[in-house]
């Protein structure tokens, strides 16, 4: 049986997502508690987006298959008992019996994320300090939402990406703009099919620059074309990004996005 479970996190302590030996990882937490509740020798925990080190999460969306006899009995309390006994920093939110041909990573149609700047003193605040990044100087929001339109759509990111031998760096960006909350907090807005590693952080650090009035909006489309990662492209800090949201398609689709996205990933690495 595969179940789906819904998490939020604070990045802060964690050495990103995915399983390493000896360090503090979001998967290594969760799959040890799944293992010490159901009492199984070992399960694979898959997720949606790999967040990077520090990065936060409020809608990462992972899945686990588990032995039918031990679901079917365990998915009621699931919650509470994982919550029961995870460190107070990741809350498991959701967990559900997962319909058919659900898959948290190759099902997934788009991944929102939102990146917070607060770069006026009255929008400092001390206790948001490990998931918005205070900057120094007032940024412009015009030119910063300029320099994004010209980046929306099906590129080559290679430019933005630390990119991994063998593996595409295509993507579709199907949302990047930024506003201003209620508290003068500047939140970026990034949503995509897919990310590859360091994507969001080198999106920001180059739109901040432009913000900053050091470059023109449209250096950030040569930054694209170049197709190559340039040093003046700062990767911004991780804390100040968080997963918001994961979205999937209709039950009846699902098995056939996840064989779609599995089959274009193959062919294009």
């Amino acid at each position: 049986m595969r179940i789906r479970l819904d998490l939020a996190y604070d990045g802060s302590d964690f050495h990103g997502w995915a399983l390493q030996p000896g360090l503090r990882t979001v998967q290594g937490e969760l799959t040890q508690a799944l293992v010490t509740i159901l009492r199984i020798p070992s399960v694979d925990v898959v997720c949606a987006g790999r967040t990077d080190a520090g990065v936060h999460a409020r809608g990462q969306v992972v899945h686990a298959d588990l032995p039918d006899d031990l679901a079917a009995g365990a998915i009621e309390s699931l919650v509470r008992r994982l919550n029961g006994l995870l460190s107070h920093d990741v809350r498991v939110r959701r967990a559900v019996v997962a319909p058919d041909g659900f898959d948290a990573r190759f099902g997934a149609l788009w991944r929102r994320y939102a990146y917070r700047i607060a770069d006026t003193p009255d929008a400092v605040d001390p206790l948001h300090r490990s998931h918005v990044l205070t900057w120094p100087r007032r940024l412009d929001v015009e030119a910063m939402n300029a320099a994004a339109e010209l980046l929306l759509g099906q590129h080559d990111f290679a430019s933005f990406c630390k990119q991994r031998e063998g593996a595409t760096t295509i993507r579709t960006l199907l949302e990047l703009g930024w506003e201003r909350d209620a508290t003068g907090v500047l939140v970026g807005t990034v949503r995509a099919d897919a990310f590859c590693h360091s994507m969001v952080r080198a999106l920001v650090g180059c739109l901040v620059s432009i913000g900053e009035g050091r470059r023109p909006p449209a250096w950030a489309a040569q930054i694209m074309t170049a197709r190559a990662r340039d040093s003046s492209v700062m990767v911004q800090h991780a804390h100040g990004l968080t997963l918001e949201e994961v979205a999937y398609p209709a039950d009846q689709d699902l098995a056939a996005r996840a064989v779609q996205t599995r089959a274009k990933r193959m062919s294009d690495e």
